[in-house]
Order: C-alpha cells, then sequence, then structure tokens
C-alpha cells in the first residue's frame, strides 16, 4: 500500500507498479480546466486519482486491458475522495467507442518495443508497445479529444522521438520536460504534452533532475515527505 497526501494506492494485483513516473505524469499533465479526462492503461489508477485531486470537476475515466488491474484501480477510486468522479473500465483503447470526448488524455503507455517479451502475459501486456503500439494512443487522442485537447505521455527519452514521429502532423508537440536522475546528467525520462489544435505551436522544452527543488515543488501535493 502507497500513502499519498490525499489518497492511498493498493497494487498487489497489477503487473506494473506505482512507480515514479506515474506519479511525474500526474504531476505534470495540464489538467486544471478540463472537465473529462481519459487515463489510457490505468493499472492501479495511480495516474487517474493524482489529476483528480489537481482538477475542481473533472470526470475521470481509467480503463485497462487487464481485469486484476481494474478490479484494483476500482478499489483505489472507491476509496478515495473523488469517488464519484473516478471510473475504471475493462477495455482494449483501440475499441473504445463512446460519444463522450476528452479534455485531456494522459498515458504511462507500455514502451518495449525489441527487447525479448516477460512471460508473464499481463506484465508483457503492461511494459512492451507490441501490444499498445504508440499509433495506437496517437489515433485515439485524434479521435477522442475534444478541438484544443491535450495528450500527455511519460517514456524513456530514448524512445520518446518514436512517439513524436507517430504524432507528427496528427497533433502538435506545445510542451515537453526531459528528467535526469541528477543535474547534468543525460535525461532518462521524457514527458511529452501534444495538442490537437490546427494551430501549429513552438514546444516550451524543459529540463528536470530529480530531487531537484523544482522537482519537489513539482510533486509537493502528493508525497508525504516532500
Amino acid at each position: 500500500m502507497f500513502e499519498f497526501k490525499q489518497f492511498s494506492v493498493d497494487d498487489e494485483q497489477c503487473a506494473m507498479k506505482v512507480g515514479t513516473d506515474g506519479v511525474l505524469l500526474g504531476a505534470w499533465a495540464d489538467v486544471a480546466e478540463s472537465k473529462h479526462i481519459l487515463d489510457i492503461g490505468t493499472g492501479s489508477g495511480l495516474i487517474a486519482l493524482m489529476v483528480a485531486q489537481r482538477s475542481v470537476e473533472a470526470k475521470v475515466l481509467g480503463i485497462d486491458v487487464d481485469a486484476n488491474a481494474v478490479c484494483q484501480a476500482r478499489s483505489n477510486f472507491a476509496k478515495s475522495p473523488w469517488s464519484e468522479r473516478l471510473t475504471a473500465e475493462q477495455c482494449d483503447v483501440r475499441e473504445l467507442y463512446t460519444e463522450q470526448q476528452f479534455d485531456h488524455i494522459v498515458s504511462n503507455p507500455p514502451y518495449f518495443v525489441e527487447t525479448t517479451e516477460s512471460p508473464n502475459e499481463a506484465r508483457a501486456t503492461a511494459r512492451h508497445a507490441t501490444h499498445l503500439k504508440f499509433g495506437d494512443i496517437v489515433a485515439v487522442a485524434e479521435r477522442l479529444l475534444v478541438d484544443g485537447g491535450r495528450l500527455s505521455v511519460i517514456l524513456p527519452t530514448d524512445v520518446a522521438a518514436m512517439f513524436r514521429r507517430e504524432a507528427f502532423e496528427r497533433l502538435w508537440l506545445v510542451r515537453q520536460m526531459d528528467i535526469s536522475t541528477k543535474e547534468g546528467e543525460v535525461p532518462r525520462r521524457t514527458m511529452m504534452e501534444f495538442r490537437k489544435t490546427l494551430h501549429p505551436q513552438n514546444p516550451r522544452c524543459h529540463r528536470l533532475a530529480m530531487h531537484s527543488t523544482e522537482y519537489r515543488e513539482l510533486v509537493k501535493d502528493f508525497y508525504l515527505n516532500i
């Protein structure tokens, strides 16, 4: 059980456990004015819970193909202060057809591209982009985002360029943050925000070092000891 300032997360039934990547994305995604948010690959529901905390009235739908993860997310949602605004459904995002459009889509997606898959099927699905390709996420965002809506993702820096290529001329990159373990080191993670817009924008790019003052400011509303 992971205890945060306003909620707790149990992840024992999930293939992918609570980690720093999810916390970073949940704290960074620009959801303040969102009314409807979709979390693709919600797992334990961590990111969905974080964006529910940060948005005043947004309804958040978390989807996952793993039945155990969905069960876990529902349990975590039910215990939270925002239970009435949080929903978890078992669904392959490629088969998500709904009249509801979203102001923001968030995802900490599978990212291993050419490595050997885990023999554990649930863990392989959660980790490998062969099960949910980057192009699938871009296509869903293009279809389900409102005009001007946002897609925010976190990926290893060495595969982030692959995602940008998939999004090229379909969604516009407007914000990027490269994250390193220490100040001055090569970035290991990259967060990107894309918009569905007809008006190209120059991306704002920033860098963040873990445990820096800027990092502590980003996550201060969630971690107990910061």
